[in-house]
């Protein structure tokens, strides 16, 4: 079911070998033909990009990604060479960038730390370890601190049950622990959140989520604002945003990318490119239901030339 979530699919009647030789040509003397770029790699999958980039190694004798790196710049060239990567290649690939030199961009490791599924963060851990030396983990806990750090370090085992099983007296002890570490009393103690939010399964949370209610007369959600604040509490709600319903928690972060003045194009960026094959038809079908407006028109509105091009293409249409 999920190969045709996307707006990205196979392309019929691949040809690895023309495709190469059209972005070859694409780059070849004066000036770059984007527009064939665009057409190529937006309408490929990850697969059929990986064969196009061996071709046109073997034929050029040249990394794709190189020499589009050096033909392209800003924005279009982020999304350009991010579509040249494997999933877990990208993935591994922003959460260092996200890392490397002054400050962090906190809302990079929420985003994919919180979203994947365990197999998508193993992987993850083992590409980061081969492309950049040391551990995701260590990296991690050398750049965030407290109990954000500890929550990260927590996703980042890929240790969460992903089994469908509901405990349901469980469930209702899970609530009340958190009730009784949150609402219940001053300060709060946030381990207790860490572990039924980090390790149970999603059936499981979701009834946990529901015993909250009845127990606190408040949504999870409102409760974790009022007693969380700063990345902590980013990261506490987009894990149970991506419980309830990951597709509308990337519909969100793409409506607060755009909305208001300026656009976080990273957040963008990232977006559009990992889940364009995996789930953008829901992505987008959520967005129109939440905001009344398509996804389409927002990027439309929100961005310009080739950059604004190729997020289209992306996004499939209205």
């Amino acid at each position: 079911m999920a190969a045709t979530r996307g707006t990205v699919t196979a392309a019929a009647g691949f040809d690895a070998e023309a495709d190469a030789q059209k972005l070859r040509g694409a780059m070849k003397g004066a000036g770059t033909d984007e527009a064939a770029i665009i057409d190529v790699l937006a309408h490929r999958t990850v697969a059929q990009r990986q064969r196009i980039k061996e071709t046109y190694k073997q034929t050029v004798g040249k990394e794709l990604a190189d020499d589009l790196s050096s033909e392209l710049s800003g924005n279009f060239r982020s999304v350009v060479l991010g579509l040249l990567m494997l999933p877990p290649v990208y993935d591994a690939y922003e959460l260092r960038n996200a890392m490397k030199g002054a400050g962090t961009e906190e809302a990079c490791l929420i985003d994919i730390l919180a979203s994947r599924t365990n197999d998508e963060i193993n992987t993850i851990n083992a590409v980061y370890k081969k492309e950049y030396g040391n551990t995701l983990e260590e990296d991690v806990s050398g750049d965030t601190s407290g109990m954000f750090k500890r929550v990260l370090v927590s996703l980042l085992t890929a240790g969460r049950d992903e089994s469908n099983k509901v405990d349901d007296a469980l469930a209702v002890q899970d609530a009340k622990d958190i009730y009784e570490a949150g609402e219940a009393r001053w300060g709060t103690d946030e381990v207790k959140f860490l572990t039924v939010l980090c390790v149970r399964n999603r059936n499981h949370l979701l009834k946990v989520f529901e015993e909250y209610k009845k127990i606190s007369g408040r949504d999870i959600e409102d409760s974790i604002k009022r007693e969380m604040s700063g990345t902590l509490e980013d990261v506490f709600l987009a894990i149970v945003k991506c419980m309830k319903n990951k597709q509308a928690f990337f519909a969100e972060r793409l409506y607060k990318s755009m909305k208001g003045l300026g656009t976080t194009d990273s957040v963008l960026i990232r977006i559009m490119v990992s889940r364009a094959e995996i789930d953008m038809v829901d992505i987008k079908a959520q967005f129109l239901k939440m905001y009344g407006k398509t996804l389409y028109s927002f990027i439309k509105g929100d961005t310009s030339g080739d950059y604004r091009k190729i997020l289209l293409e992306l996004c499939g249409g209205e």
